[in-house]
């Protein structure tokens, strides 16, 4: 019993009481076609009920901020472990948060620049040593002098910038014989009641005396006092000017001081550290994304660009790339001395440490300054795994959500050596997979099935991959076994298609790590863009040839990231479909965006009942006043603000998550009415619509792009991003194809089974024959090769790539012993 998870009854979404033996300890691949249950199985069953036994075996007060979770819909799961999710969700969508920070490498970096950085002053540039008490006093002595100012006051800065009442730290000072401080910029008796607002920053400076310049053994001695008392910093205030001066670090040839190098001083989240204009953010306009005239980009404070590490600042480390930084540390480390070895050890080896997990994962084109935000889902999810390999847990439930997304098939083998290395900490792994190779490698198999929705939802196959792919008619209904064992298979193009003279030439294309290219793309085809990960790929797809085009098709003639693109006259429009999501409120779903939803209303308004009540498509529609409900104004839900606490989304009491009023929701067709609806899948429609060609035309090129198990209603919140991007694929089949238009895909078959690949080519042919232009980026090596045209770039990731390593058919990249596509595309090709 130990050795096994066993699942009795799981009836979550469309699983039809599935009972099912894993083997702990083992990697577990999930196969099936899209909509099949498994991430229904993995994801809302085994691992939703792992979480909600670890929350309910935590304190009633720590349960209280986390809220019930519900049981999953099944009858009983034994032998499980704690369990942890490494999906596709972006990491944040915070502007402050970056690759360094989501990996706490930059953290760990604030403390070691903290402790070990040379500091040189910001606006000379001369490096910085600390003064000692005589040369402050000269340094006061002389710009007395310069100033023909015979006192001066002098203060120690007890508090800068922090938050807090300090009632007792001022009857402190007020005992050792202390009058008065200044609080704010406003001097205040320390005999009067001061009271501070204790969740705003304060300033306080003590005055600890007012010395007559000539007076040097009492100007001494009140210089001695201030840095006593304010950890080595002196501040003396002239009447036309103050000096900050430190027994720390101060600049002895423009006196420039800085208050104290600290860990916060690097941070771009800390108004210590923060540039002030920006406030951190590298950008003045947020929506327009221009850089910072201040810090260019740069988010920190010129003092915190000043300190620095073998010459670089923390912001030049950051802007380098993982394997960069990597080589960095471990020069860095060999050239340390005992005494920086006794301080830099601790912090170098997290450092070295969470880098190598990164490297292991096959993101060393990564840099830490980049935006968490415009990490694709792949990458984001391998830097959670990178983070899990780094917590070195054990008896872990692992649940993985096709890590291998955006991985070439030399990355692929990297990151299944990571999982492997996770599995040997006695960990389960639970993969939900496509992949050939990591299906291959996998030491449990299980596949659900044997298609999407109501059709699938049970486990068609299950048992040691080893023995099942050696016998594979042991389980008949096992689309997935039948195309890895060449049963069934994704058959070549009889033809290349190669009539069309037309193409678009790019020259000069140097967008991030782009060298200068010059690349033809010929059109009416389908042409793929291949290479490793950080090759360039999405540099020329999206920055140059996407942008570009936009702008003239706009009227524009500016180039971007290119000298010249010339062809443009054979193209009409270019579509961008790319994997962000189609919505970003739980408003929008995939009946709304494809337009599905009007021909329905119409439909529904069209009946007998709504027209004896005058009721028109709009009372039909959730987000206008008439038929919804008002009590969630059509959301089927409340946001309830909890103050200290993440906002919570409530079920609404009135309509109970149906949206609509009670007198809408009375009129039905075949007894379904307008909310029953949105709760079909695609496929389930199209039987219930059978006949009404509007809504059918509509829902068929959702099937098409292999969706048809998508709930119509579903929350747009709730997509992956390869189902946004078919979506946006299917919108633009239901409206009357042009000629001349160039769609352009970022790995349009994330999530997608053999089957679903094979629907997707018939939905890309069918757009050429059209005489549109299709260019993907893919990995997948059934796409590849059923190209009519490969542009392979690389031959590395950053800098190391950026090149074209070979152009042409499929059968041509195959012969470039440079290319490593070539080298995997080859038994494809067979």
């Amino acid at each position: 019993m130990e050795d096994k998870i066993i699942i009795k009854g799981a009836r979550v979404h469309n699983l039809q009481n599935i009972d099912l033996e894993l083997p702990k300890n083992k990697m577990i691949v999930f196969t099936g076609v899209s909509g099949s249950g498994k991430s229904s199985l993995a994801f809302d069953t085994i691992f939703a009920e792992g979480q909600r036994r670890y929350i309910e075996s935590l304190s009633p007060y720590a349960r209280q901020f986390l809220g019930q979770m519900d049981r999953p819909d099944v009858d009983e799961i034994i032998g499980l472990s704690p369990a942890i999710a490494i999906d596709q969700k972006a990491l944040s969508h915070n502007p402050r948060s970056i690759v360094g920070t989501l990996t706490e490498i930059y953290d760990y970096l604030r403390v070691l620049y903290a402790r070990l950085g040379e500091v040189y002053c910001p606006k000379c540039g001369s490096k910085i040593k600390k003064l000692s008490l005589e040369e402050m006093v000269d340094i006061v002595v002389a710009k007395a002098k310069s100033l023909k100012e015979e006192t001066v006051v002098i203060f120690a800065p007890v508090v800068r910038g922090r938050k807090g009442e300090y009632y007792q730290l001022l009857y402190d000072f007020l005992s050792l014989g202390f009058r008065e401080a200044r609080i704010d910029g406003k001097i205040h008796s320390l005999h009067e009641k001061i009271e501070l607002s204790r969740y705003k920053p304060h300033d306080i400076e003590i005055v600890i005396d007012e010395v007559m310049i000539k007076d040097e053994s009492r100007l001494f001695e009140a210089v001695e006092s201030a840095l006593n008392h304010s950890k080595g910093l002196m501040l003396a205030n002239f009447t036309k000017e103050e000096l900050l001066l430190s027994s720390k670090w101060t600049c002895p040839n423009d006196n420039f001081s800085f208050p104290e190098v600290e860990p916060r001083l690097f941070s771009f989240n800390s108004p210590y550290g923060a540039c002030e204009d920006c406030s951190g953010l590298g950008k003045s306009d947020l929506f327009l994304k221009t850089i910072c005239p201040v810090c260019h980009g740069k988010r920190l404070k010129p003092e915190a660009l000043a300190v620095k590490i073998k010459n670089k600042n923390i912001w030049e480390l950051s802007s380098l790339t993982i394997d960069k930084i990597y080589e960095f540390f471990i020069d860095y480390e060999a050239k340390l001395s005992e005494r920086e070895k006794k301080i830099a050890s601790n912090i170098l080896k997290e450092i070295i440490g969470r880098l190598s997990f990164l490297l292991e994962v096959g993101l060393n084109y990564l840099s830490l300054d980049r935006e968490a935000e415009t990490l694709s889902g792949g990458e984001a999810q391998r830097i959670r795994l990178a983070s899990q390999i780094g917590s070195q847990l054990s008896g872990t439930l692992y649940v993985l959500d096709e890590p291998t997304i955006g991985l070439h098939e030399r990355d692929t083998e990297r990151l299944i050596k990571t999982l492997k290395s996770l599995k040997d900490q006695k960990n389960t792994l639970i993969v939900v997979e496509h992949d050939e190779k990591t299906i291959f490698e996998s030491d449990y198999f299980v596949d659900l099935g044997p298609l999407a929705g109501k059709n699938g939802g049970r486990v068609v196959a299950f048992g040691k991959t080893g023995e099942l792919i050696k016998n594979p008619k042991k389980f008949k209904e096992s689309l997935t076994l039948k195309y890895l064992s060449n049963e069934k298979k994704i058959e070549l193009p009889e033809i290349r298609r190669s009539k069309s003279a037309e193409k678009i030439k790019i020259i000069g294309a140097r967008a991030n790590n782009l060298k200068n290219i010059d690349v033809e793309i010929p059109l009416r085809r389908l042409v793929c863009l291949t290479g490793v990960s950080g090759s360039g790929k999405s540099s020329l797809l999206y920055d140059v040839l996407y942008k570009n085009l936009s702008n003239l098709k706009a009227g524009f003639s500016e180039m971007e990231n290119a000298s010249r693109i010339l062809g443009t006259e054979y193209i009409d429009k270019v579509v961008m479909v790319d994997q962000s999501p189609i919505g970003r409120t739980p408003r929008s779903n995939p009946a709304t965006y494809t337009g599905i939803f009007t021909p329905i209303r119409e439909f529904y308004a069209s009946l007998e009942e709504s027209r004896a009540k005058g009721y028109t498509a709009s009372r039909f529609s959730f987000n206008v006043v008439g038929g919804r409900c008002e009590a969630c104004q059509g959301a089927g839900f409340n946001l309830i603000e909890m103050h200290f606490l993440p906002p919570v989304l409530v079920q609404c009491d009135v309509c109970r998550a149906k949206r609509f009023n009670r007198e809408t929701l009375q009129v039905k067709h075949k007894n379904k009415n307008i909310h029953d609806i949105l709760e079909m899948r695609v496929d389930e429609a199209l039987e219930f619509f059978d006949g009404l060609y509007t809504i059918t035309d509509k829902l068929k090129v959702l099937q098409e792009v292999g969706l048809g198990y998508l709930q119509l209603g579903q929350s747009a919140t709730t997509l992956s991003g390869g189902e946004a991007q078919r979506i946006k694929l299917a919108r633009e089949l239901t409206h009357p194809l042009g000629r001349r238009a160039l769609y352009l895909l970022d790995e349009p078959t994330v999530g997608l089974h053999y089957y679903d690949i094979e629907m997707l080519l018939k939905v890309f042919n069918k757009l050429i024959e059209k005489g549109n232009t299709v260019i993907v980026i893919e990995h997948n090596m059934q796409i590849i090769k059923s190209a009519d045209y490969i542009i392979d770039l690389g031959p590395e990731g950053g800098d190391l790539g950026g090149k074209i390593v070979t152009k042409g058919l499929p059968e041509e990249i195959v012969q470039n012993k440079n290319s490593y596509t070539g080298a995997y595309l080859k038994r494809y090709l067979v």
